[in-house]
């Protein structure tokens, strides 16, 4: 399961918005530092609105959608990567995940402190990314004096990964992430077993206030972290986090008209777990019986016998064929039957690449 780690300075907004994402109130949320020191922990579904029609089509009323597993990890401050605050435990937490949400104050409020003074997002991103950094420096170094006694017994292993520690350590001197730095596809591998902090995929998560939410183009802080996310080639969801765990408490066609008054077309939350689920190219094929619809997850060019085994290692094992028809044209059909009947649904080998909303049954023998 993908797990992603909402990080941020004290008082930014991250407890709030785990409330709202997991649907309840396991996260403290209080206006003071370190408010969360254990990692809270919610496993969070996928919104995909393919399930329900689905469900309705083969008449099941069990739908089990694709899941994300969000950690709420206690604040950063000055100094983490020296074990300041909670810094160490932090910096441990964050290894444990495999992309980061980096939530961001844009809203002003004078009853909440911020850790730092003053609302800056620039400068807020600023201080983790350093503070991973440098992090990630002294992992760097230690690497490079194993990998120099390994070269001197003729390693050639310890010769490539030389070559990406010198293309990474000057960028982490200056207190830039690892990911910013040009690498090919084989130094790319190389610098995975690294398992650098500033490597992991980011989302920026800016949170505003309500009054914010109708005219985002015109707020100056979010468009700060756009320029930030765009730089790093990351993402950024605009979200109101105290908004989103009120939401929580209403039925859920009275949060869309919520929010169609306050003229937002849909929930920051349901964007943000949307964009955790996919910035690991991450896809879904989905199985539909009359004992459950179900979302599966997949990396993005998966082989369908792979795929099989995503359900269960005998049907890999046993893989025969895939029967495969799109969710769109199974829909528009109206029944399995009419789809075979139309040619729609396809009989597919062990290599054939998995597409994003395939509708999938697969014939096996063990």
């Amino acid at each position: 399961m993908l797990r992603a780690g909402i990080v941020g300075l004290p008082n930014v907004g991250k407890s709030t918005l785990f409330n709202a994402l997991t649907a309840q109130t396991a996260a403290l949320a209080a206006n003071y530092p370190f408010a969360t020191i254990e990692p809270n922990v919610g496993v969070v579904s996928v919104p995909d609105e393919r399930l329900e029609p689905l469900a309705r089509l083969v008449k099941t009323e069990v739908i089990v959608p694709a899941t994300v597993e969000f950690l709420d990890i206690a604040g950063l401050v000055r100094g983490a990567s020296k074990g300041e605050g909670l810094g160490n435990q932090f910096l441990a937490n964050i290894r444990e995940t495999d992309t980061v949400v980096q939530v961001v104050r844009c809203f002003e409020d004078d009853s909440v402190i911020h850790v730092e003074g003053s609302v800056d997002p620039v400068r807020d991103i600023e201080t983790i990314q350093i503070e991973l950094a440098l992090a990630d420096l002294g992992t760097v170094e230690r690497r490079r004096e194993k990998a120099q006694k390994n070269l001197k017994s003729g390693d050639k292993v310890a010769r490539a990964e030389l070559e990406v520690l010198d293309k990474l350590q000057p960028a982490l001197e200056e207190g830039r992430s690892a990911r910013t730095v040009e690498l090919t596809a084989d130094e790319r591998a190389v610098a995975r077993n690294f398992f650098l902090l500033t490597t992991k995929p980011t989302i920026y998560a800016a949170n505003v206030d309500e009054n914010a939410l109708a005219n985002l183009d015109a707020n100056k802080l979010v468009g700060a972290v756009r320029q930030i996310a765009d730089r790093e080639a990351a993402e950024c969801v605009v979200i109101c986090a105290q908004l989103e765990a009120e939401l929580v408490a209403l039925p859920p066609e009275e949060r869309l008209d919520y929010l169609k008054s306050l003229k937002v077309s849909t929930s920051g939350v349901d964007q943000l777990i949307k964009s955790a689920y996919h910035l690991l190219g991450l896809m879904s094929f989905l199985t539909a019986g009359e004992k459950e619809v179900r979302a599966w997850t997949i990396p993005q060019g998966t082989r369908a016998q792979t795929a099989a085994g995503t359900i269960h290692s005998d049907i890999e094992r046993g893989f025969i064929r895939a029967e495969v028809v799109s969710y769109d044209e199974l829909i528009a059909a109206g029944s399995y039957a009419t789809a075979r009947d139309k040619g729609l649904l396809r009989l597919e080998g062990k290599d054939y690449i998995m597409r994003e909303g395939d509708v999938v049954h697969f014939r096996f023998n063990v």
